[in-house]
């Protein structure tokens, strides 16, 4: 669990709504449905106008990336991978294919298949980073799509307040009525901009720092498998995947395995 993700939405809301409070306003005077369809049934609209369906899908398959950490811990894949190239070195590269099976990461079940089969430590690498440059490109779409709706939704609230002052203007012979129109029109508005700044931007933030890691984590896998090929030191090669961390990561995970 994402405890960040968790605090912040809690926070962000949770401070608006006690502001609103004390200012003696009322959670009712913010829950207008209508309003709440003008914006979000307009920013979906217009974000699956930009984008192809799978890729909107897709980006929603991804939220709950943003409040739960699915991917595996680092040191425990540089432990899993260094295991490998101690077997590798000591019955030969061929005797991993027993544990391919087993394996749950499709890109490290493929580059070590490679490396049993015996292709060549520079094919696998072309290969291998051909198929992360595509696997990047298509996931740079999604942390997109919410950048997107938080281009698009503060204006569609404008669009919503504006639709709402229209009908305002239709009871301008009741003073009462158009101050009370009034201020529902605005809550369009805030449906926006909010949305915008509590929701969708933060997200693609979020999921743009989850991508990034699931990069390193290929790249690094990549690096262990090429390695082990090799024939490097096994210690060699958890230094050598180390690397690929800060040096408080690395400084902590030396402490570990003192």
């Amino acid at each position: 669990m994402d405890k960040s993700s968790f605090a912040g939405v809690f926070i962000a809301v949770g401070g608006i709504l006690l502001g609103l409070t004390l200012e003696g306003g009322k959670l009712v005077q913010i829950l207008q449905p209508t309003a709440a369809l003008i914006v979000f049934g307009g920013t979906l609209g217009a974000v699956m106008l930009q984008f192809p369906l799978r890729v909107v899908i897709a980006a929603f398959l991804r939220l709950g990336h943003v409040f739960f950490d699915r991917s595996k811990n680092p040191q425990s894949l540089i432990a899993e991978i260094v295991e490998y190239a101690h077997a590798a070195r000591k019955d030969g590269i061929v005797s991993l294919d027993k544990i391919l099976e087993n394996l749950g990461d499709p890109f490290l079940k493929k580059s070590l298949m490679l490396a049993i089969d015996g292709t060549e430590p520079g094919e696998i690498r072309t290969m291998m980073e051909l198929e992360m440059g595509n696997q990047a490109e298509h996931e740079e779409h999604i942390p997109a799509v919410f950048e997107s709706a938080g281009g698009f939704s503060p204006t569609i609230g404008i669009i919503g307040a504006v639709l709402g002052l229209i009908q305002v203007m239709q009871h301008l012979d009741d003073i009462g009525e158009v101050g009370r129109g009034i201020a529902v029109a605005f809550v369009a508005t805030i449906y926006g901009v909010g949305a915008a700044n509590l929701f969708f931007l933060p997200v693609a933030g979020k999921i743009k720092l989850r991508v990034r890691q699931e990069q390193i984590r290929r790249e690094m896998m990549l690096e262990g498998v090429i390695s082990i090929l090799e024939g490097m030191n096994p210690r060699m090669i958890e230094t050598k995947l180390l690397a690929f961390f800060s040096e408080s990561y690395q400084a902590a995970a030396v402490a570990r395995s003192a």
